[in-house]
């Protein structure tokens, strides 16, 4: 399986620091923000990473990353995002990269305290479809929510105003070849983007999508409350352990 980091975006909620830099390399605690999902999918054994970036600051990325060997990867490659289109969009840049392989797919300002190997090494044995984690949060109507029936997700509804469960789908997503063909079908929603949420939706009416329900604590860190929050959580206890 390969891994995907989408890095892109203007980062706007986090002007005007965002003006001189891209949000992924802000300081979190001790370490650049993106040295957090490298980490993440190099604990859970993938070493082939494509990370999707744009903006003024691209090449800052190369600078501070290079080909990746300090972190345990075999490859680091680079992909260049123009404008913004949205998470399915930028993912679509890892169509030829991927090949026929599997994908794990991490939005890089998303943080977690322990590892996914056993999701990872889950959805490695199934021959198709795609596989969410989800998080159980006190504030779901910022994210996509999943409602479950017994042990299937039946729908995702992002930013719900009334949230029908507090299960958050967070930015850790897998996805066999399928989702670029999903992709090509997407319609911009009301904000312009080719959302993840109706990729997952698709797989869910294909009755290919599985979960998992992450261990330990997650955040983002896309917000002035998030950074300061992930800083504090990563200060105490480490983040993206082995064990």
């Amino acid at each position: 399986m390969k891994g995907v980091i989408l890095a892109g975006g203007l980062g706007s909620r986090l002007a005007p620091l965002t003006k001189v830099t891209n949000k992924h390399l802000l300081p979190v605690y001790n370490k650049p923000m993106v040295f957090f999902p490298i980490e993440c999918l190099v604990t859970a054994g993938i070493k082939d990473v494509l990370l999707v970036t744009g903006g003024n600051s691209a090449g800052d990325f190369l600078r501070l990353l290079g080909n990746g060997r300090e972190f345990g990867l075999n490859s680091l490659n680079y992909a260049y995002q123009v404008g913004e289109g949205g998470i399915a969009e930028a993912l679509r840049l890892a169509e030829q990269w991927s090949g026929n392989d599997k994908i794990c797919v991490v939005l890089g300002d998303n943080i977690i305290e322990k590892n996914i190997r056993a999701a990872v090494t889950s959805f490695d044995k199934v021959e198709r479809g795609a596989r969410i984690l989800l998080k159980k949060v006190h504030d779901p109507e910022r994210f996509g929510v999943a409602s479950l029936q017994g042990d299937r997700v039946v729908k995702i509804v992002e930013k719900p105003k009334q949230p029908e469960s507090d299960l958050a789908v967070i930015g850790i997503y897998m996805y066999d070849r399928q989702v670029f063909d999903i992709i090509k079908t997407l319609k911009p929603s009301n904000r312009g983007e080719l959302e993840i949420t109706d990729v997952n939706n698709a797989y869910i009416e294909r009755g290919q999508l599985t979960y998992d329900i992450l261990d330990g604590w997650w955040t983002d860190a896309g917000t002035f409350e998030s950074l300061v929050h992930a800083s504090e959580l990563v200060r105490k206890g480490g983040a993206n352990h082995a064990d």
